[in-house]
């Protein structure tokens, strides 16, 4: 399937929504705990099975993303977004299939397996395409994109928790509701794949810069740098950090505030969970854009220093002033949104526009690592200080003191980074066609 070139007087700002109908549709992801209760009791599983298909899909979202990259850039936007279309929604129709049988391993392998390779393709499929689109404003181009990942689940939740209760929360009804999510995704991301375009030429606005200005990189070098590494342990840090709330919002605010004189009910502690997913959505469009006017590294200052400083005012003053604490999480997860939506623009200035879209899918596995690491970090250790008599606030303490030392990990990194050597640069993709062109005639 070749990439459909834009015709004459295309606007560009069509672009993000074709984006955005993908990603709105795979930050369902982010709403998957609405299933586990109903799975659990539908099926006889437990919390650690419940969380099996989303896990298995964060992997395999990074796994694809990074094996991917290559063929999105080879192929083209409109055939990754057709891949994630056929693997999301498949996924969701065995999963059906699996809830209406009782066999959970069909689940796994339809959501988590077939429907994760549907998020890493996903993910990337836009993110080339519109930093093309908009070298003026690459911050903010994916920032609208990656922002409806954020968004998905506040879609997603209300709309699945719906249907749980219109059709029953028994295998039956939680079978009709993930078959109906398939059907309705598909529909919804297939306006992507129709809508989306690749510009006609490297300046698809006369007054903005080529999208081939700078240095050009391919994936294969790009890995090979100290640039790239600096940026993954950039990325993994800002995620471990910012994930390791969100994984443990609505119990971790309830702890805090358990033993004091105003408690957080289980009704507030899911209002702050929905004021986090907020602060996500909106820093992944905010900080992005903020980083077209300040520059990459000075926000990414922002993201690890000042998140460093608000974990401190948590470990310090969080148990005693409530209005702190939530101010607090809620910076830190806007800035965990943020580093999501501002890399691509980050790799671009690195790498170039050439091959961004498989060197951004290769960074990714920093995601994946950080899924990993963050809630570890943060259930470990509390369950640890809970079995040593502690409570409340005590119970996160040390975990929030590790945090802040990967944060700081992580402003090392951004600091160390530098232009890349002129020895891994390529000539731009126009110039390379011209000398493979005159190569030809030579070796016929």
């Amino acid at each position: 399937m070749s990439p459909p070139v834009a015709p004459p007087g295309w606007s560009r700002w069509l672009v993000p929504p074709a984006a955005l109908s993908v990603h709105l549709s795979i930050g369902q992801a982010y709403a998957w705990s609405v299933f586990k209760p109903p799975l659990e009791s539908a099926l006889g599983l437990s919390g650690t099975q419940s969380a099996l298909p989303f896990q298995l899909g964060i992997v395999m979202l990074g796994l694809s993303a990074a094996f991917g990259g290559t063929l999105v850039e080879r192929n083209g936007p409109r055939w990754a977004m057709t891949v994630a279309l056929i693997c999301f929604s498949s996924g969701f129709l065995l999963s059906a299939l699996g809830a209406a049988t009782e066999q959970y391993w069909l689940i796994v392998l339809g959501y988590g397996f077939v429907g994760g390779i549907g998020l890493g393709i996903g993910y990337i499929s836009p993110v080339s395409t519109l930093i093309k689109w908009f070298p003026d404003r690459p911050g903010m181009a994916t920032g609208i994109a990656i922002m409806g990942f954020g968004g998905g689940a506040l879609i997603a939740s209300p709309w699945s928790a719906q249907m749980l209760k219109s059709f029953g929360s028994d295998s039956s009804g939680i079978a009709l509701a993930f078959l109906v999510h398939g059907l309705s995704y598909a529909v919804f991301m297939l306006l992507g794949v129709l809508l989306v375009r690749v510009p006609r030429s490297e300046r698809p606005v006369e007054s903005a810069p080529s999208a081939f200005d700078g240095p050009q990189v391919s994936a294969r070098n790009a890995v090979r740098t100290p640039q790239f590494w600096c940026l993954w342990l950039v990325l993994c840090m800002n995620v471990t950090a910012g994930i390791g709330i969100l994984e443990k919002a609505a119990p971790m605010i309830t702890d805090f505030f358990n033993d004091t004189s105003t408690p957080v009910s289980v009704s507030a502690a899911a209002g702050f969970v929905a004021l986090l997913s907020a602060a996500n959505m909106a820093g992944r469009i905010g900080w992005s854009s903020t980083s077209d006017l300040i520059g990459r590294k000075n926000i990414y200052r922002v993201y690890l220093g000042v998140g460093a400083v608000m974990y401190g005012l948590i470990v310090l003053f969080g148990d005693s002033s409530k209005p702190l604490f939530i101010l607090c999480a809620l910076v830190i997860l806007s800035f965990y949104g943020g580093g999501f939506a501002t890399i691509p623009a980050y790799l671009k200035d690195l790498f170039g526009t050439y091959q961004v879209g498989a060197i951004h899918g290769r960074l990714l596995t920093a995601w994946s690592t950080a899924g990993v690491l963050g809630p570890l970090i943060v259930n470990w250790i509390a369950d640890r200080q809970k079995d040593a008599g502690k409570s409340g606030s005590d119970l996160y303490g040390l975990s929030f003191m590790i945090m802040i030392g990967l944060l700081v990990v992580g402003f090392v990194a951004n600091e160390l980074v530098r232009p890349v050597s002129t020895r891994h640069h390529i000539p731009a993709p126009r110039e390379a066609a011209d000398v493979t062109a005159r190569q030809q005639p030579e070796s016929a």
